[in-house]
């Protein structure tokens, strides 16, 4: 499958479908490029940049990217602002944690969040998180992954967010 290909039918999935289910319908084409060893060697190869956008639709906005990490990489919980994300694993694992919202951000102070669990991301998964809903990967060695936002988070600000233990610890 080429790039041109790719996003073609995640426009036809997105436009048709507008909502969950057209991007539940691009998580499943997500696996299923993740399985073209073709695809992943030609978009995603090793001496991928850590954010290399490799297509963003002119009529909905969305954004394919490509991500290269070398070692060890983690981040705090966060979501996608007003956008949904789709994470594919194309090499090496990701540990991702989904968080509970305890409190969003507000004047100036970061929101707060719990954790619910953690999961291994393997090469061929690919998981939609979709608008608010708090996550964060950690990489503990060289990854690649193919990742589709619903826009270009590069021009979208997004707050922060922290972790607490418990309940007890939001304001």
């Amino acid at each position: 499958m080429s790039l041109e290909q790719f996003a073609a039918r995640c426009h036809e999935a997105l436009k048709s479908r507008p909502g969950t289910e057209g991007r539940r319908q691009v998580c499943a084409l997500v696996k299923e490029a993740l399985q073209d060893r073709e695809f992943v060697a030609t978009y995603i190869p090793e001496g991928t940049p850590e954010r290399k956008v490799l297509y963003e639709d002119p009529e909905l906005g969305f954004t394919i990217l490509a991500h290269g990490y070398t070692g060890a990489r983690g981040s705090p919980p966060h979501d996608h602002g007003p956008s949904w994300a789709i994470y594919g694993q194309a090499a090496g694992e990701t540990v991702m944690t989904d968080w509970e919202c305890l409190a969003r951000p507000a004047e100036g102070r970061p929101g707060k969040a719990r954790r619910l669990r953690d999961y291994v991301m393997r090469p061929g998964d690919a998981y939609l998180y979709e608008p608010g809903v708090l996550h964060s990967p950690r990489r503990d060695g060289p990854t690649r992954l193919l990742r589709i936002e619903g826009v270009n988070m590069e021009r979208v600000k997004r707050d922060p967010y922290e972790a607490v233990e418990d309940a007890a610890a939001a304001p």
